[in-house]
């Protein structure tokens, strides 16, 4: 186990908190750790219709590109991710849910940060008047899962929480068989090669 010594320098963010910290180490040896304290996500993958979803498209300034993702978003101080995720898809989309259901919880970025993101599928969506975050969001996008699954394979979504709650959503052993392009039943120790 590593041990928090001190810490030797933060940068604080309205979103997170950067910090570089000494450790000691399993060893007895000391080391250097960053360490970012970030607010949990959530997002969700919205099903308009049994085989098509929404997804939004945005510029992600560190890739310096657009991306093609599911709705999602921080959690506010004081709010459920259940609460937050509905709250996003209204703004992100203009649609909210009737339906949500969990799907899984995972560490984005485990070797140095603290994040945890909920994921969720939507079914029953109803437009709603609202105006769509235009500083995030660059477009809306209406995709048959097929078409999703063959972006994936072609690398042009890349997004991590994107690319697991769709294979959640979707059943693992249905995304093998296309994700692959074969029905075989064996399992498939790779989906997305």
């Amino acid at each position: 186990m590593e041990r928090k010594i001190q810490s030797l320098a933060s940068l604080g963010t309205k979103s997170f908190t950067a910090y570089l910290d000494e450790v000691s180490l399993r060893n007895g040896k000391i080391s250097k750790r960053i360490r970012i304290d970030h607010p949990q996500a959530a997002a969700i993958v919205p099903f308009v219709s049994d085989k098509e979803i929404i997804m939004v498209k945005q510029y992600r300034y560190a890739l310096e590109r657009e991306t093609l993702e599911i709705p999602a978003g921080k959690i506010d101080k004081g709010e459920s991710p259940e609460e937050c995720i509905k709250r996003e898809l209204i703004e992100e989309t203009g649609f909210e849910t009737k339906f949500i259901k969990w799907l899984y919880t995972y560490a984005p970025a485990i070797g140095y940060s603290n994040e945890l993101i909920h994921l969720y599928m939507g079914r029953d969506l109803e437009k709603v008047e609202t105006k769509i975050d235009e500083d995030e969001i660059s477009s809306l996008e209406i995709l048959t899962l097929d078409e999703v699954i063959g972006m994936i394979r072609n690398h042009k979504i890349i997004d991590s929480k994107t690319i697991i709650a769709l294979a959640f959503a979707g059943g693992m052993e249905c995304w093998s068989a296309g994700l692959l392009g074969n029905k075989s039943s064996k399992p498939k120790t790779n989906l997305f090669l």
